[in-house]
């Protein structure tokens, strides 16, 4: 059975001879996200856009799976194909269902835009928790499998994933429309399009979604270097591009690269832009009469979009394998099952100091649960979420965990940003009850943090601030002045960040002796949250991007070089290092090896990993490379690979360093393998200084030579 990748030229063929029967203004009609129907063609109406970023979002009932961020702090290749499988399976039955009641709608279809692989280089961007991080090589392993668990590996597509935002988009968002990222050849290729690359060349990826800003002038959704030259012409991308939505008019309104919609419809087709989120596309229809824009290219970018629909079977093909799932299988028992599983497996505890955790409730009467995020249901799902039919806040989550065994005193301590939580209150107006809950409380669960109202898209409509980006890396409001009032009852604190990036707490953090770095955990997180803090479950995620101790260290937010950002090129000591984070158990790594294949520019790593501890756990290898080159990063994640053991239990892992492990970026953005040392470092974190600081291990240190 050929796979649907493996069908291009049959799905060509048949696309092509009904482009060729269509009039222009019926092609053009195809080219929007809302297409029409054909009748006399046999083309049904069909809306191209659908978001799954971490779950079938915005059309009912679907799992809320635990934001992308989140998934990325597993570090678990394996769990993000089974979530993305889950997902694309809701998102076949849901199809099913609509389908069958003929309900089109946008938000119903199966293109789904996701996952965005853009690198979170800057903490104060606001969509940065919809990313994989700030690692392009851990952001490309976690997109390919997600990728691949959408679309499948059938005769035809289980759902169509899109890549975006291409390219070297992250902020600010306020400034995103007309912004010109100006950007170096050596941080293009090693930072900004690895990830990319990977979705194209390995994952199949049925679309590319172009960015809203420009780069190094040319505006993305109709940059002829990324999409022709780039995407198509060096990575042979089989695909369609589609524009973000309003991105074309933007050409003209705000980037002036264009005197007005007409040029701005033809220069985005002409140099790539298959798909149009928005109407600019209607256009075409004068920019090909007045010979802006061959009708050979609108062609071409037709039959790319029906080729799509073929691959996903929906021009009445014969066999399709996925009519038979049903809307029984959305939000399911085992889809909650699966969601709660995911949420354990991201969650990273940052601090457990003396072992505090996990907690016995049998040594517990009364436990304190304080803050704003403890019971908001907001505080779970991130943005571009579905609807679940239940859900799970952390406050009652320990309720349900504790029962009647242990009596819990909640306070919501304070609004998340605003200064009272009565409209008509006084400053701090809970702090008395705050006060009361740590007398009355053994220990004290503070719920801290952020939700998509403070950090999300420009223009959300429940966003707190406009653009949506972070100004700051505290807490809003008056979060920290509570906090620190719970710190000075003298009680334990257990505290749990909900948020989607990272936060600094300042002095405060010496006073917690534990802090759990939660995500947005999706709707099962607080049963999830509640596993780990009673040791049921162990904690084994690790940070996918690092936690800065001040702004200060950090450059400009619109300078787009990479120098001082991220683990990769940073100078300074971060407060939690990318990569980091503890477990309940221990792990020891012995006979580590390196095997270099002679004649090849590629190795073998050969260890054997080691529970040491009292109870079951997993434990991610990390292996990072530092390359003999002046403008090289410090160290570059180049493998990884998740191991479940038990108390006493021994595994022997083998991990390859393929050839682009070693190869680093010049100054003009080509590929090279350096001659010389290069240093290959083992272990269950970053061989930096503060990761070594934190975890007590270091990473062993391998030299290979080429």
């Amino acid at each position: 059975m050929k796979k649907y990748y493996e069908r291009l030229d049959e799905f060509r063929e048949k696309a092509e001879k009904l482009t060729k029967q269509m009039t222009l203004e019926e092609k053009v009609f195809q080219t929007l996200h809302t297409a029409p129907a054909i009748d006399h063609l046999g083309v049904k109406a069909y809306n191209w856009w659908n978001e799954a970023l971490h779950g079938v979002a915005r059309a009912g009932v679907a799992t809320v799976f635990p934001q992308a961020i989140g998934l990325a702090a597993s570090f678990d290749e394996d769990l993000i194909y089974e979530v993305a499988e889950a997902i694309s399976t809701e998102g076949r039955a849901k199809f099913n269902m609509q389908q069958k009641h003929n309900d089109r709608d946008i938000y119903k279809g199966l293109t789904f835009w996701a996952p965005n692989v853009n690198i979170f280089r800057d903490p104060r961007w606001g969509r940065g928790h919809e990313t994989f991080g700030e690692d392009p090589y851990l952001t490309s392993r976690l997109a390919v499998r997600y990728i691949e668990g959408i679309q499948g590996n059938g005769e035809f597509m289980k759902a169509a994933a899109c890549a975006k935002h291409f390219a070297v988009h992250s902020g600010p968002e306020n400034l995103r429309h007309e912004f010109n990222a100006e950007i170096s050849e050596q941080d293009l290729r090693e930072t900004y399009l690895p990830a990319f690359q990977a979705c194209v060349e390995e994952a199949h990826v049925e679309a590319v979604m172009g960015a809203y800003n420009r780069v190094n002038g040319e505006p993305c959704c109709g940059s002829n270097r990324l999409l022709n030259d780039i995407l198509r012409g060096e990575w042979n991308f089989a695909g369609h591009v589609t524009s973000d939505c309003g991105a074309i008019e933007d050409f003209h309104e705000r980037h002036k690269v264009t005197d007005g919609p007409v040029e701005s419809a033809a220069m985005a087709m002409k140099n790539g832009c298959d798909l149009n989120c928005g109407k600019m596309f209607l256009y075409l229809i004068k920019a090909v009469k007045e010979g802006m824009l061959e009708e050979e290219r609108l062609n071409e970018a037709v039959t790319r979009l029906l080729m799509t629909r073929m691959k996903l079977g929906l021009f009445n093909e014969k066999d399709m394998p996925y009519t038979s799932l049903n809307y029984s299988l959305v939000d399911s028992k085992a889809m909650k099952m699966l969601n709660q599983k995911a949420a354990e497996k991201t969650l990273v505890l940052l601090k457990n100091q003396n072992n505090i955790l996990p907690l016995d409730k049998k040594k517990l009467k009364t436990v304190g649960v304080i803050g704003p995020n403890a019971n908001s249901r907001n505080a779970l799902v991130g943005n571009y979420e579905g609807t679940a039919s239940r859900y799970i806040t952390l406050l009652e989550g320990i309720q349900e965990y504790l029962g009647e065994e242990v009596t819990v005193r909640y306070s919501e301590g304070c609004h998340l940003y605003m200064e009272h939580v009565s409209d008509f209150g006084l400053t701090n107006d809970r702090i008395s009850e705050v006060k009361e809950v740590c007398e009355e409380s053994d220990l004290i669960i503070a719920c801290f943090g952020l939700d998509a109202g403070i950090e999300g898209e420009e223009g959300d409509g429940n966003n707190k601030y406009a653009s949506g980006d972070k100004t700051s890396l505290d807490l809003p409001g008056i979060q920290k002045q509570v906090l620190s009032t719970i710190c000075d009852s003298g009680k334990p604190v257990v505290l749990v960040l909900l948020s989607g990036s990272a936060l600094s707490l300042g002095k405060d953090e010496e006073r917690i002796p534990a802090v759990l770095q939660g995500w947005y955990p999706g709707a099962q997180g607080g049963a999830a949250i509640a596993k780990i803090l009673f040791g049921e479950k162990t904690p084994e995620g690790k940070l996918p991007v690092t936690f800065y101790r001040s702004l200060e260290d950090l450059p400009d937010f619109t300078n787009y070089a990479m120098k001082n950002r991220t683990y990769r090129y940073m100078e300074k000591p971060a407060l939690y290092p990318f990569g980091y984070g503890l477990s309940y158990t221990k792990f020891s790594l012995e006979e580590v090896e390196l095997i270099k294949n002679k004649g090849k520019a590629n190795a073998l790593i050969q260890v054997k990993i080691t529970n040491t501890g009292s109870m079951p756990g997993s434990e991610t290898i990390q292996v990072y490379v530092k390359a003999p080159y002046k403008t090289a990063p410090i160290h570059q994640l180049k493998g990884l690979k998740k191991v479940k053991l038990l108390p006493g239990e021994s595994k022997k892992i083998e991990i390859t360093l393929k050839e682009e492990a070693f190869q680093v970026y010049d100054e003009g953005g080509k590929s090279i393998l350096c001659k010389g040392e290069y240093l290959v470092y083992i272990g269950i974190c970053q061989p930096d200084e503060r990761s070594v600081e934190l975890t007590g291990q270091h990473p062993v240190c391998k030299k290979i030579v080429f």
